[in-house]
């Protein structure tokens, strides 16, 4: 018995199996591919899905059956992670370009989940179907076992576009960590020609081309003179200014004096960071109370030019127009 015993130092074992889990993670869960821009849980949603034959000009089909075929397949770390990605490929409030068409409730810009799978639906996008996967079955792409080795599937999709610049990738691994943000396609496709006629062209270069970040939910770079220096070491703080996606329109109707007036006040900086001309603020007739105590916070504020009751079509003495300078 003693002899089927094999003595090693604790140390080295845990600094083996942590090597091991930590090169998973990378590799397998964490961090996207650079020659497709997708990780692995995506890129085999995607795969799936396309192997399914869930086409862009075919009906939607259940999510549920697209994760639990992609799970069965492909991916056995749980439906969750899976349904995931599915949602965020169909956002088009995060990702430059959506990859999946949701029907159904996928979530919103304000936070709000989506609905679960077995209430979603979904297709390949159109770009999705030409642009990423097209090409599956003119062998540019190897392919490897799957984890119980009774299936096939490709270690990179054969993505025209550079996918990783298109819609950015977050991910958190061990010891390692990415934080990339969209670009715009045209000005990518304008990059990709100027670097097919010129392989030598520099990062500045390049930068003639694609200017910098292009956010779905828009927004300023304050940075820019900083963006070089980013894009050549790879490293950096993109910084923003407010998106120009903010409404037009704020609702206090409800809320008391005291809770209304830091809702109107981050909300008005939040709108003239992001250079709306006028907004509506929305505070009711009622007492007449909250209506006051709105004018007299505007009247405190240096940035707003002007403002006045709504007239008809508005919403009359419960609106208040307010025209920033």
């Amino acid at each position: 018995m003693e002899g089927q015993i094999i003595r090693t130092e604790y140390s080295e074992v845990m600094q083996k199996s942590y090597i091991d889990y930590a090169m998973s993670v990378i590799v397998s869960r964490a961090l996207p591919d650079v020659r497709d821009g997708l990780k692995p849980v995506q890129r085999r949603t995607l795969y799936d899905m396309y192997e399914l034959g869930i086409r862009y000009d075919r009906p939607y089909r259940k999510c549920a059956r697209i994760v639990g075929d992609t799970m069965g397949k492909y991916h056995p770390h749980g439906d969750s992670s899976i349904y995931d990605a599915l949602v965020v490929m169909a956002q088009d409030f995060k990702k430059g370009q959506a990859l999946v068409d949701g029907h159904g409730n996928f979530g919103s810009i304000e936070g709000d989940g989506a609905a679960a799978m077995r209430y979603t639906e979904a297709r390949l996008e159109k770009i999705t179907q030409e642009v990423y996967l097209s090409d599956m079955d003119k062998n540019v792409v190897d392919f490897m076992p799957n984890f119980d080795e009774t299936e096939k599937e490709p270690v990179v999709l054969p993505v025209r576009v550079p996918n990783l610049l298109l819609n950015g990738a977050d991910g958190i691994a061990v010891g390692m960590a990415t934080s990339i943000p969209p670009h715009n396609l045209v000005e990518i496709v304008d990059g990709v020609k100027a670097y097919m006629k010129n392989n030598e062209i520099s990062v500045k270069g390049l930068m003639r081309y694609i200017k910098g970040p292009d956010f779905p939910t828009g927004g300023i770079v304050i940075n820019k003179d900083e963006l070089l220096k980013i894009y050549e070491t790879g490293s950096g703080k993109i910084k923003m200014a407010k998106s120009f996606s903010v409404s037009p329109e704020v609702n206090l109707i409800g809320m008391t004096t005291d809770e209304a007036m830091p809702v109107l006040d981050k909300y008005l900086d939040d709108a003239y960071l992001a250079h709306l001309p006028q907004v509506r603020v929305v505070h009711g007739r009622g007492t007449g109370a909250l209506r006051a105590a709105v004018h007299k916070h505007l009247k405190k504020l240096k940035y707003v030019k002007e403002f006045r009751l709504g007239e008809f079509g508005e919403g009359d003495t419960g609106v208040t127009i307010v025209t920033f300078k």
